[in-house]
């Protein structure tokens, strides 16, 4: 056996080592804008943008920061969904030297405000609505100025006249910022800025373009830095697994939030560096996403599986060509096989699920898009991506098939948290980034996820695994979406929840749920407590909130509790 084992089932048309030009990742755009300038860059609900408009745009908006001070190194952020002003602000960003920091537009003012003080933005491009939430927070900040722009901005007539009525109906209030002091209106910066900057020295291995801050979820977030090298090392991993696809001849749909690094990556980037069109929607609402495919033909669509489901489970999907999909990469949460199955089958295409994390850029490993699969299986490491399962808590590695932490090596890994060397030191030990993700390698060299350390439950001593249970609740028919937590009990320590969503015009009973799961998984695993929900709290790129559940249980046992 090879001491990497999955080359062996490597295609021949993917390397093994891959060349990374040292070039920033801004520079890829350049390129692009001098291959193909007339090519449509960016379609967003209606609006086409070449690649020369989207160069000359994002070089007013680098002239701009850089009139407004903003030098090498400066943070600033940018608070927009998927539309054209932040393809057009995350280069117009690098273009002056700053580092970008990508901040969810769901975020409360408390929220806001941690983000912006942790990260030292002085600048942050943000939705007209999002505007008065800045507003109450930008004196705890060192924010000094703010760049204002609205969805009707990048919409087509009548449609931008439009949309300031449905704005209102929706949000309750139309917001109105004027062109002068620290507020500065995008429009105003298209019309009078110079597409002419003057270019800051560069270093590819060390100089950041991104702090991506990590989720939360298991305490305050934290700024990961992704270096240019980073980001053009998976981007270009990435292209190399989709090796059928062809440079400038692509159209990648971009539901997944570019704010998430796995839609920064695998859309923006990815679909600039080779020269491709990016179809963009600002929200996953599966009936216009389903219109813009059968219009805008997509062939490759990242994604998450709450994005696959939602999809499937519109009652006119039939209706709609979905043909044109070549190749979907899915990440952010486990893809049930039966979604993987049925999306294959109405579109012709193929969905892999693949692995990876903020701190890895954020993908590490896929299965094959275009070849032999492992069920259940992650797949194997992308080029130059080196794993190891290792004994918990250590760097020794396991055997194969003993569940260890999954640990990584590559050139996508992190250059550390922003601020934080001691959380640096405990996660990348002897040049590996421990994962905190438990899983094992089988001899072939596939790679599979037990779960995260931090979910995994432990109910009358038994180690119980909650992915392993949804997947089961999955096949059953009814389940739309599901989610397994330990919540605490004070009898086994921990007792096994499952939460679920069914399917519209389905019903399930406890009784069938149990009588089903029992027929696949010991007795020990088997959910003592089913919960039936309307929806199941997510992040903005689908990721089902797991600890918040389980944050309800203890608060409502807490209340329950006379004091």
């Amino acid at each position: 056996m090879s001491e990497k084992p999955w080359l062996a089932h490597y295609p021949a048309e993917v390397p093994h080592t891959l060349t990374y030009p040292s070039m920033p990742v801004q520079e890829y755009l350049t390129k692009a804008y001098e291959d193909f300038p007339q090519k449509t860059a960016i379609h967003f609900l209606g609006k086409d943008l070449s690649y020369e408009e989207l160069y000359q745009s994002a070089m007013k908006m680098a002239n701009y920061l850089q009139k407004l001070g903003i030098q090498k190194g400066d943070r600033v952020s940018i608070m927009l969904p998927n539309c054209p002003q932040a393809v057009i602000s995350f280069y117009g960003i690098l273009y002056a030297g700053g580092v970008v920091v990508m901040t969810n537009p769901l975020y409360t003012e408390r929220e806001i405000s941690y983000q912006m003080k942790d990260s030292g933005a002085k600048a942050i491009i943000a939705l007209d609505i999002l505007f008065p939430r800045i507003n109450k927070v930008i004196k705890e900040t060192d924010l000094e100025n703010v760049v204002v722009t609205g969805i009707k901005d990048y919409l087509t007539f009548p449609k931008n006249l439009v949309y300031p009525f449905i704005q209102k109906k929706q949000y309750g209030m139309t917001v109105k910022v004027e062109h002068r002091g620290i507020n500065h209106l995008f429009t105003e910066i298209m019309k009078t800025a110079s597409p002419q900057i003057t270019k800051p020295p560069f270093d590819f291995e060390e100089d950041l373009a991104l702090l991506q801050y990590t989720g939360g979820t298991t305490g305050s977030p934290k700024g990961v830095m992704l270096t240019h090298r980073n980001l053009i090392s998976n981007a270009t991993m990435c292209d190399a697994w989709l090796y059928k696809s062809k440079r400038g001849e692509e159209t990648i749909m971009g539901i997944i939030p570019l704010f998430h690094v796995y839609g920064l990556t695998t859309v923006l980037i990815l679909s600039v560096m080779q020269g491709n069109k990016m179809v963009l929607l600002p929200k996953f609402d599966p009936e216009q996403a389903l219109k813009t495919i059968n219009k805008q033909k997509p062939t490759l669509f990242p994604g998450a599986p709450t994005l696959y489901i939602g999809l499937l489970n519109h009652p006119d999907i039939k209706k709609y060509d979905l043909s044109s999909i070549e190749a979907c990469l899915s990440g952010s949460a486990p893809l049930p096989i039966e979604v993987q199955e049925k999306f294959e089958r109405i579109t012709g295409g193929k969905l892999v699920e693949g692995y990876g994390l903020t701190e890895t850029s954020p993908v590490t490993h896929s299965n094959l898009v275009w070849g032999e699969r492992t069920k259940g299986s992650i797949g194997m490491p992308y080029p130059d991506t080196d794993c190891e399962i290792f004994l918990p808590g250590t760097t020794d590695p396991v055997p194969n098939g003993q569940i260890g932490e999954i640990a990584i090596q590559g050139p996508q890994v992190m250059k550390g948290y922003w601020n934080r060397p001691d959380a640096t030191a405990a996660t990348i030990v002897d040049g590996w980034l421990l994962t905190g993700d438990l899983g094992y390698m089988d001899d072939e060299g596939q790679f599979f996820i037990v779960d995260r350390k931090k979910d995994m439950i432990i109910a009358g001593g038994f180690n119980i695994y909650p992915r392993e249970i949804e997947e089961v609740l999955y096949e059953h028919e009814a389940i739309q979406e599901c989610v397994v937590a330990g919540i605490p009990d004070p009898y086994r320590g921990e007792t096994v929840k499952a939460y679920i969503v069914l399917k519209e015009g389905y019903t399930v009973t406890e009784e069938q749920l149990d009588k089903h799961c029992r027929e696949h998984l010991a007795a020990f695993k088997v959910p003592r407590i089913y919960e039936f929900r309307k929806e199941l709290p997510k992040t903005a790129v689908g990721k089902i909130l797991r600890r918040s559940l389980v944050d309800e249980e203890i608060a409502k046992r807490n209340e329950a509790v006379p004091s």
